[in-house]
């Protein structure tokens, strides 16, 4: 913007210049010009009053010496006796002159001649020649030029560096809202802008500090909902925590005591998160360590459905930047979705397959796999009674860290589910 600033005012005030530079460069050689012609005329009247006293030879020579144009050899006057003085016309143009009987001009090679007729005291016709060579036809006109195409330059460079200047206020206030908005997609909700530059971008800078305020204030409470809504999962999770005592020992009661005091623990982490701002934890976590602790928690249940498993890529560190508690929500979820739409017995395996720059967590089963991938990933979108949810977390865990999620059909012959996430 501030580029088009600057070369809109050159144009503009370019044009200008040039509108007015050359009809004034014009006017300046004209009166050069005609300054010229009427100091010859002048040079030229100067011999009136001889020529009307005398017409002898050594008194008009003396009359044409006294003067600056004849001292120049300039002058001359024209007798039916003869010439006196430096003459620069032809016989034909001074007959014409005489034909004329009035004031004239002669352009010639050198210069141009001004003629002035003079009736004299023998009732003949004198005619005074005043010469002006070209340098002095245009005697200051080069300099004039100059001075002005120096006003025209220092006109058009005044302009352009007022227009950069208000070009580099517009655009230091844009880039500061721009700055402001990058720092609010990145998720600081405390970014502001200063309310500077143009009415127009004061306007916005307002707008966007209201927008980022609100946002905050939205954000706040939709936080405040999530953590009072998972607070009040606490009432019925003492409930069954106090009826999971009441089962005695064994390995079901057990397993039901670990499975309440794991739902509880989730409900403290999604309340703690809520009341955190849902701030990625920035160390990361080892990819390899989630997938190990998930299959202790859901190799229980696959015993108790008879369903064989394998865990493969699981012995090497992968560390993704995610939230232990985002990635373990994700993985949960795949492995969910495999107990809960898959037969018992079914086999499933997860693998973790090391690349470069990506970790690829694949989850995948011998179940009749998923009919509509496209239906499966929309968010919301259920066909067995679910929220429809699941996958949804886990492809916006692997978008957080820059990666993505793929649903396809794998060589267990069921779906196959690949969460690839990025390195730290």
């Amino acid at each position: 913007m501030r580029r088009s600033l600057v070369l809109v005012a050159l144009a503009a005030t370019s044009m200008v210049a040039l509108a007015f530079l050359i009809p004034l460069a014009i006017v300046v050689k004209n009166a050069a010009y005609d300054r010229a012609i009427s100091e010859a005329e002048k040079q030229a009247n100067a011999l009136t009053p001889a020529l009307v006293i005398t017409t002898k030879a050594p008194e008009i020579r003396q009359a044409i010496r006294s003067t600056r144009y004849g001292g120049q050899q300039r002058l001359a006057v024209h007798l039916s006796a003869g010439t006196y003085g430096t003459s620069h016309i032809t016989a034909k143009d001074l007959q014409d002159a005489r034909n004329l009987a009035k004031a004239s001009i002669v352009e010639r090679p050198d210069g141009v001649a001004y003629l002035q007729p003079l009736a004299t005291t023998a009732n003949g016709i004198a005619i005074v020649e005043a010469f002006v060579p070209h340098e002095q036809l245009t005697h200051g006109v080069l300099g004039t030029w100059w001075a002005l195409a120096g006003v025209a330059i220092g006109l058009v460079a005044g302009s352009v560096l007022v227009a950069d200047r208000l070009g580099a206020r517009a655009v230091k206030a844009t880039r500061t809202l721009a700055d402001g908005a990058r720092k609010m997609g990145q998720g600081d909700l405390s970014a502001r802008v200063p309310v500077k530059g143009p009415p127009e971008l004061k306007e916005v800078g307002k707008a966007f500090n209201a927008m980022a305020e609100r946002v905050r204030h939205l954000l706040a409470a939709e936080r405040e909902v999530v953590a009072d809504l998972s607070h009040r999962l606490r009432t019925p999770l003492t409930a069954l925590l106090l009826d999971a005592d009441t089962l005695g020992r064994g390995p079901g009661a057990d397993r039901i005591r670990e499975a309440v005091q794991g739902l509880e623990r989730e409900v403290n982490e999604i309340i703690k998160a809520a009341r955190s701002g849902l701030q990625a934890d920035d160390a990361g976590v080892d990819a390899a360590s989630v997938v190990r602790d998930r299959l202790v928690f859901w190799s229980a249940l696959a015993d108790d459905q008879e369903r064989p498993w394998t865990v493969r890529g699981a012995d090497k560190p992968a560390h993704v930047p995610l939230a232990r508690t985002d990635l373990t929500a994700a993985l949960d979820s795949l492995l969910g979705n495999v107990f809960r739409y898959t037969p018992e017995g079914t086999r499933f395996a997860v693998t973790l397959v090391h690349q470069a720059d990506l970790v690829a967590l694949v989850v995948e089963d011998a179940g009749p796999g998923i009919a509509n991938v496209e239906h499966a990933l929309r968010r919301g979108a259920s066909g067995g009674g679910s929220t429809g949810l699941g996958l949804d977390i886990a492809r916006r865990a692997a978008e957080s860290t820059g990666g993505s999620l793929h649903v396809d059909r794998g060589p267990l012959g069921g779906a196959r589910v690949q969460l690839r996430l990025r390195r730290l």
